[in-house]
C-alpha cells in the first residue's frame, strides 16, 4: 500500500458481507433472525440453570456462563451490522472500532477458556467421580471463571492498545462486517510486524494451550469410558461429552483458521465466512447442541414454560378474541 495521509483518523468504513445492494435485505433479515435465536436460546439456558435447583452443579454453572458470553459475543458485532444495513451508513468511528476489537477478542478468548474449563469438568466427573464434588467445589468454579475473564481482558487490552499505535492511510475501508483485528492491521501505513507477531503468537498460545488441555482431558475420558462394563454407562458418559466436542470442533476450526492464515487468505471470502461461523453460527447453535442431547436442560425448559403458562393465563379479554 502506498503511504498516504496518516493524520489522526476519525472513522472507518465497514463494507459488510456482500456488495450487491439487492442482497442487503436478505442479509438483514437472515442475521436478525440468527441474532434473535442466539439471544433467546442462550437466555433460556441461563434461566433454566438459575431457576432449576437440579441444575445448580459445576457443569451447568459453566454452561450458563458460556451462554451469557455467547450473547455478549454476538451482540458485539451483529447489532452494528444490522444498523448499518438499515440506515445504509457503513461508517464506524475510530473509537467504536477499537472498542469492537476489544470486546470481540475478549468474548472470543473467554469462550475458548470456558470450553476448556468445561472439558476439565467432564474429565473430573468421569475419571474421578468419587472426588468430583470435592475437586469441583464452588470456590474453584468461581476462580476458574474469574481467571478466564482476567486473562481474556489482558489479551484484549494488549491487542487494542497495539492497534492505537498504528498510523492509517487514506484507505479506511474494512472488507468485513465488523472491525476484525487482522483486517484493521492490514489498513495501517506504519510497520505492523510487531502487531502481526503478537497476534499470531497470541493465537497459538491462547488456542494451542486450551486445545491441548481439551484433547488431554478427552483422551483420559475415552480411556475411562472404555473401562465401563455396561453399554448404558458408556452411552451416558459419551452423551455428556458429545455436545461439548461438537461445539469445540466448530469453534476451533473456524476461529483459529482466521487468525493463523496468511494475509493473502485474509482477503478472500472464506475468511469472512469463517468469521461468521465462529461469531454468529456457533453461538446460535450452542443452545440446540446442549439442550437436544440433555434431558436435564429439556426438563428444566419445560418446567419454565409450564410455570410461565400458569402465571400468565389467558385473560377474559383475550378469550373473547380467541
Amino acid at each position: 500500500m502506498e503511504p498516504g495521509n496518516d493524520t489522526k483518523i476519525s472513522e472507518f468504513l465497514l463494507l459488510g458481507l456482500l456488495k450487491e445492494p439487492e442482497l442487503q435485505p436478505l442479509i438483514y433479515w437472515l442475521f436478525l433472525f440468527m441474532y434473535l435465536i442466539t439471544v433467546f436460546g442462550n437466555l433460556l439456558i441461563i434461566l433454566a440453570v438459575i431457576f432449576d435447583p437440579h441444575l445448580h452443579t459445576p457443569m451447568y454453572f459453566f454452561l450458563a456462563n458460556l451462554s451469557f458470553v455467547d450473547i455478549c459475543f454476538t451482540s458485539s458485532t451483529i447489532p452494528k451490522m444490522l444498523l448499518s444495513i438499515q440506515t445504509k451508513n457503513k461508517v464506524i468511528t475510530y473509537e467504536c472500532c477499537i472498542m469492537q476489537i476489544f470486546f470481540v477478542l475478549f468474548f472470543a478468548v473467554l469462550d475458548d477458556f470456558l470450553l476448556t474449563v468445561m472439558a476439565y469438568d467432564r474429565f473430573v466427573a468421569i475419571c474421578h467421580p468419587l472426588h468430583y464434588t470435592v475437586i469441583m467445589n464452588p470456590r474453584l468454579c468461581g476462580l476458574l471463571v474469574l481467571v478466564s475473564c482476567l486473562l481474556s481482558a489482558l489479551h484484549s487490552l494488549l491487542q487494542s492498545l497495539m492497534v492505537l499505535r498504528l498510523s492509517f492511510c487514506t484507505d479506511l475501508a474494512i472488507p468485513h462486517f465488523f472491525c476484525e483485528l487482522n483486517k484493521v492491521i492490514q489498513l495501517a501505513c506504519s510497520d505492523t510486524s510487531v502487531n502481526e507477531t503478537v497476534m499470531h503468537l497470541a493465537a497459538v498460545v491462547l488456542a494451542g494451550a486450551p486445545l491441548t488441555g481439551i484433547l488431554y482431558s478427552y483422551s483420559k475420558i475415552v480411556l475411562s469410558i472404555r473401562g465401563i462394563s455396561s453399554a448404558k454407562g458408556k452411552y451416558k458418559a459419551f452423551s455428556t461429552c458429545a455436545s461439548h466436542l461438537s461445539v469445540v470442533s466448530l469453534f476451533y476450526c473456524t476461529s483459529v483458521g482466521v487468525y493463523l492464515s496468511s494475509p493473502a487468505t485474509h482477503n478472500s471470502l472464506s475468511s469472512v465466512i469463517a468469521s461468521v461461523m465462529y461469531t454468529v453460527v456457533t453461538p446460535m447453535l450452542n443452545p440446540f447442541i446442549y439442550s437436544l442431547r440433555n434431558k436435564d436442560i429439556k426438563g428444566a425448559l419445560k418446567s419454565i414454560l409450564l410455570v410461565t403458562a400458569i402465571k400468565w393465563p389467558i385473560t377474559p379479554e383475550c378469550k373473547k378474541y380467541s
